[in-house]
């Protein structure tokens, strides 16, 4: 039979026995687990190359396109500079002669109005003339926009 010893040792041994074969199958799923890894990572390797110089030209296409945007934008700034100045050129060279033109023609049919009425058609008194009549009638000059009394 077995001593104490023995038997021991038959427990231990049987227990390595098990710990090493545990310790082999975890090792294989380990290799194994790397081998999948390694070739994953070609795999994917051999993807990203091809899809980083295809967004490396896509970044180049609009860099290009932003700088053509660019000069665009800088010639419409300088476009609508242009016809800010333009505008106030033709203000003064049109606005100002227009409006003299128009207060000269208004100066002139008052004026001929005032003579005798020859432009309107009707008499207008001249303002001194309609306040010395109103206070040869006595009245005060106290009428609103209607041109009658109180109203």
């Amino acid at each position: 039979m077995l001593t104490a010893g023995e038997l021991a040792g038959l427990i231990v041994a049987t227990f390595w026995a098990i710990l090493v074969c545990f310790m082999a199958v975890v090792l294989v799923k380990l290799a194994r687990l790397l081998v999948e890894t390694t070739k994953m990572v070609s795999e994917l390797s051999d993807r990203v190359v091809p899809l980083l110089e295809d967004m490396s030209r896509t970044v180049a296409e609009t860099n290009r396109q932003l700088i053509a945007v660019e000069a665009i934008t800088d010639n419409v700034k300088d476009v609508s500079g242009n016809m800010v100045k333009i505008t106030g050129v033709a203000s003064t060279l049109f606005a100002g002669p227009v409006i003299k033109i128009s207060a000269l023609g208004h100066g002139i049919r008052a004026a001929l109005a005032r003579r005798g009425g020859r432009v309107t058609g009707e008499h207008v008194p001249s303002p001194r003339r309609a306040l010395d009549g109103q206070a040869a009638r006595g009245e005060s000059g106290a009428r609103g926009l209607s041109g009658r009394r109180g109203g």
